[in-house]
C-alpha cells in the first residue's frame, strides 16, 4: 500500500501502567469518535498491570489458576491470554471502511507489522498454520510464541490489537493455556538474549507501521500518565 493514502494517525503512549477496564472503555470512545470522523485513527501504546483476558472463544478449562490475577472478559476474539509490565500491547483504532473492508487482512497486516518489527531486532517471526499469533523458532525444533493478536471490529473501525513480549514474567504464563494453545512455550526479546527497551521497541513499531498500513505518522507521539 503507498505511503500517504489515508490521513496521519495519532500514537499514544503511556508511561504508566493503565487498567484493563479503562483502557476498553478509552477505546470504545475512540471508536465511536473515529466513525463519527470527530477523531483520528489512533495507535496506543502501553502495558498493563497482571491480568488474564477472556476472549470470546475462551474456554474456561484454559483458566488453570483463576486466583492468581483478575480475569476480565474482553470483546476481542480469541481465548485467554496474559497482561503485563515489559508486554508492549498496542491498541490499533483505524477506520476499516476507508480501506477496502478486508477484516482477513487487516489481521494479516498485524501480523506482517509484528514480524517487521522483529526483523529489526534480527529475530524471525513467523506464522504457524492453525496457531494464531507469531511464534519464533528455537534451536531443537522448539517454537516459543513471542506475539499475540486479538482483534474486535464496531462498525468497520478495528480496536485491541496485538501484545509483544519484551520482557514479561513468563512465568505468569502458566495460570493460562495460551490462547488455547498446548504443546508449546512463550519467549520474549529478552527471553531470546537481546535487551531491548520498550522505548527502542516503540521506535521499531512506528517505523515499521507505515511500510505495511500505507499510512504516515503523527510526530511526536503523545506521552501520557494514566490514571486508574
Amino acid at each position: 500500500m503507498a505511503l500517504n493514502q489515508h490521513p496521519p494517525i495519532e500514537w499514544r503512549i503511556e508511561e504508566t501502567l493503565v487498567p484493563y477496564p479503562r483502557a476498553v472503555a478509552a477505546m470504545e470512545d475512540r471508536v465511536a469518535a473515529i466513525r463519527a470522523g470527530t477523531a483520528p485513527e489512533m495507535v496506543w501504546l502501553l502495558e498493563h498491570p497482571p491480568l488474564y483476558t477472556a476472549g470470546t472463544s475462551a474456554d474456561p478449562d484454559e483458566l488453570l489458576t483463576p486466583d492468581r490475577f483478575p480475569v476480565y472478559r474482553s470483546g476481542r476474539g480469541g481465548r485467554y491470554t496474559y497482561h503485563g509490565p515489559g508486554q508492549r500491547v498496542a491498541y490499533v483504532m483505524l477506520d476499516l471502511q476507508r480501506r477496502g473492508g478486508d477484516v482477513r487482512g487487516y489481521v494479516r497486516d498485524l501480523e506482517a507489522w509484528l514480524i517487521a518489527t522483529l526483523t529489526r531486532f534480527n529475530v524471525r517471526g513467523e506464522r504457524r498454520e492453525g496457531r494464531v499469533g507469531i511464534w519464533v523458532a528455537r534451536p531443537g525444533g522448539k517454537e516459543d510464541k513471542i506475539g499475540a493478536i486479538g482483534v474486535r471490529v464496531r462498525r468497520w473501525v478495528t480496536y485491541h490489537g496485538v501484545a509483544l513480549n519484551v520482557e514479561p514474567d513468563l512465568s505468569y504464563f502458566a495460570g493460562i493455556v495460551p490462547c488455547g494453545i498446548t504443546g508449546y512455550g512463550v519467549t520474549s526479546l529478552v527471553d531470546l538474549g537481546l535487551p531491548v527497551s520498550l522505548p527502542e521497541v516503540d521506535a521499531a513499531l512506528r517505523a515499521e507501521f507505515a511500510a505495511v498500513f500505507g499510512t504516515e505518522t503523527a510526530s511526536p507521539p503523545v506521552y501520557t500518565a494514566s490514571t486508574a
